[in-house]
């Protein structure tokens, strides 16, 4: 099964192309067995895949694969015996009986994605409580706790952060970066690279107020507008370009234009100190933000405004954690496994249908793939991975200011590799290996109590599920998708 002239399989197997993406998908084997390995048509069948026995489970074995696009083939081998799955979609082959599943071509120009409704829909439900099932679960108890307790929780919190304010987020000492709209776009990036902040709000004098925010997101679109047309990007257009140039020209390029063709103006969403700790969570849950400037005017008109702190989900979970420390056991839902909670992205599992491929991609993808995806799929990070599909690094969208770097923005993004790109961001004597340590990751098995204080820590958005031994990638967990959970 393993012939010496499918090397050349293997290797396109093995290589992320620039304008396609890798999809991780959950093998399971639940038939027992001492030694368990996985091969396929996803690596030319000339490679044996260990797989790992789920604690607990002595007859369950997995592993997290990453597959390009279209049809395969796969089967186990089991105790030295070549043996396919019964239970799943099966046929003959080459290779005899075999199992199949198919992944859906999708560029990362083009990603698809998946309305919250959809998600919630692939999730079972048991007592009022959604749980998200795995495949680890085929034959481990599932936690359950009562919906009463689950809404009691819910509550405790909810009650908590209806009762403290936004004043409670401002630091004892630190500074907050404002920017003016007159400011050049180049100037801008600069600033926000030199900082290390991935956005900034806008000043606008004469207004006499904050009129917005900018951020990485902005520059990515410019970089993916100007490549759009054919042209690199030069310092001479960045600097003839004020940020409310660029701010019109953005209205005018995602349709914010009312019927005579002008931009329609958009309000700064912001918070007063006085708000609510609840308040204001749920102003950057809705507007979909990263952060809500809080803003203190001690007139009645807003004139004369005081930018105090810029409040994120972050520094409101670390509230929660604080409060709740000594506490958790008296809230059952922060006991919960994370694999039991309908929470995050999850790789999904051969023979389950999603419309929302759960991408990586590897550190020779390109980075004009890795910024297509960013923007049209509306994440806000991919990971990266090696050729044995185990979490490197994770790219995400603040990581676009490191092009600020040697002006590496003007350079031909389509040659510039993910790998690259985070090396800008990167001491140079600093080894790749070790930038694991920029990711936040956690097992499947990890209670929510645990997850939420690995957020709470500065700078943090994101934990990846791995594998454990392997840290092969099994799903995202964001600062966003705990929140929708606690506040229901």
């Amino acid at each position: 099964m393993f012939p010496s002239d499918m090397n050349s399989a293997q290797d396109a197997g093995r290589v992320s192309t620039s304008g396609m993406v890798l999809f991780p998908v959950q093998f399971t084997w639940i038939h027992g067995g001492r030694s368990v390995f996985l091969s396929g048509s996803f690596n030319g069948w000339t490679e044996l895949v260990r797989m790992s026995q789920v604690e607990g489970c002595p007859n369950v074995f997995q592993v997290v694969c990453a597959v390009r696009p279209g049809c395969h083939e796969y089967k186990f081998l089991v105790d030295g015996e070549w043996r396919h799955d019964e239970r799943q979609l099966h046929k003959n082959g080459e290779y005899g009986v075999v199992n199949t599943f198919e992944t859906l071509p999708i560029p990362a120009e083009v990603p698809q994605v998946q309305p919250r409704s959809e998600i919630l829909s692939n999730m079972e439900v048991d007592n009022g409580l959604l749980h998200r099932i795995s495949a680890v679960t085929l034959n481990q108890a599932m936690p359950r706790i009562s919906e009463e307790d689950v809404q009691a929780s819910r509550h405790r919190i909810s009650a908590f952060l209806a009762a403290h304010t936004a004043y409670e987020l401002l630091p004892e000492s630190g500074k907050v970066v404002a920017l003016d709209v007159d400011l050049p776009v180049k100037q801008a990036f600069h600033i926000l690279s030199e900082q290390g902040i991935p956005m900034a709000p806008l000043w606008d004098f004469s207004k006499g107020r904050f009129v917005g925010v900018i951020s990485a997101s902005d520059f990515i679109l410019i970089l993916r507008e100007l490549g759009n047309h054919g042209s690199n990007l030069t310092e001479e257009e960045l600097e003839t370009h004020t940020i409310s140039v660029w701010k019109e020209g953005k209205a005018y390029m995602t349709g914010q234009v009312d019927g005579h063709g002008r931009p329609i103006p958009r309000h700064l969403i912001y918070a007063a100190p006085s708000d609510s700790l609840k308040d204001v969570a749920l102003k950057i849950l809705r507007n979909g933000l990263a952060i809500v400037p809080v803003i203190h005017s001690s007139s009645e008109d807003g004139s004369y405004p005081q930018l105090l702190h810029l409040a994120s989900l972050s520094g409101i979970l670390k509230c929660i954690c604080r409060y709740f420390k000594n506490c958790s056991p008296s809230l059952p839902i922060l006991q919960l496994p994370i694999y039991a909670i309908p929470l995050g992205t999850w790789v999904p599992r051969i023979g389950e249908s999603s419309s929302r491929p759960f991408a990586m991609l590897r550190p020779n993808a390109s980075l004009t793939s890795a910024l297509n995806m960013l923007v049209q799929a509306q994440v806000s990070s991919i990971p990266i991975v090696d050729d044995n599909d185990s979490l490197l690094d994770i790219y995400c969208r603040s990581d676009i200011t490191a092009l600020a770097k040697g002006r590496a923005y003007t350079h031909n993004l389509n040659e510039m590799t993910v790998y690259q790109a985070l090396q800008l961001g990167q001491d140079s004597n600093t080894p790749y290996e070790t930038r694991i340590q920029r990711c936040q990751m956690c097992l499947r098995t990890d209670t929510l109590h645990k997850v939420m204080e690995q957020l709470a820590n500065p700078g943090v958005r994101r934990v990846v599920v791995v594998e454990a031994g392997s840290n092969r990638v099994e799903g995202i967990i964001s600062l966003t998708d705990v929140f929708k959970f606690l506040l229901g």
